[in-house]
């Protein structure tokens, strides 16, 4: 009798663990999943952003210096390779804040025919582009540290995936440009 619980005792506990890796492999999954989707719409709104500072460089709103500046460096975050993008897109929030620095500026791009609807268009896009990036490296936080479980490595829970990267970038929005779109959506 005593052979017959041990061998129920030790056949309920390999089904336990059996199911807690199970359920383990479809939570690691499903962080996969959603890192994906997080960094497509990271993709999204690093895209609008960059071609909204492109149409404001071309728009003749800016001294030519100032459309150069930002045209080049929104082109450049654009075509930029996989390894160069966090760079290229820093690049690109260099070049927003120095050429939106001064509030004066601001207000001549908006002054122009125009200039309002693509100062809040650009203005919404650099707001959106913070908080896709926080949202996509708070899923690459949870799915590091649930692949960082021994169960999870001894188990290879991952599979053949790799390891997600965070995007780590300069992406503080021209001052002025942020402040002065808050102020005209109420502070909201």
């Amino acid at each position: 009798m005593t052979t017959f619980y041990w061998i129920i005792w030790i056949t309920l506990a390999v089904l336990l663990t059996g199911v807690y890796l199970s359920w383990t492999a479809g939570r690691l999954d499903r962080l996969h999943a959603r890192i994906d989707a997080s960094r497509a719409a990271l993709d999204a709104q690093l895209l609008r952003r960059a071609s909204v500072a492109q149409e404001l460089a071309t728009a003749k709103v800016l001294d030519p210096a100032a459309s150069m500046l930002l045209y080049q460096a929104a082109h450049d975050a654009r075509l930029a390779e996989e390894e160069q993008r966090e760079v290229a897109e820093s690049e690109l929030s260099q070049s927003l804040r120095a050429v939106l620095a001064d509030p004066e500026q601001v207000e001549a791009v908006r002054a122009v025919p125009g200039g309002a609807e693509a100062a809040a268009e650009l203005a919404a896009a650099v707001r959106r582009v913070p908080m896709a990036r926080r949202f996509h490296n708070d899923s690459v936080r949870a799915a590091r540290a649930l692949r960082g479980h021994r169960a999870a490595r001894w188990f290879r829970l991952a599979g053949r995936a790799s390891t997600p990267q965070a995007f780590e970038m300069d992406d503080e929005p021209p001052a002025a440009l942020v402040d002065r779109a808050t102020l005209a959506d109420g502070g909201h």
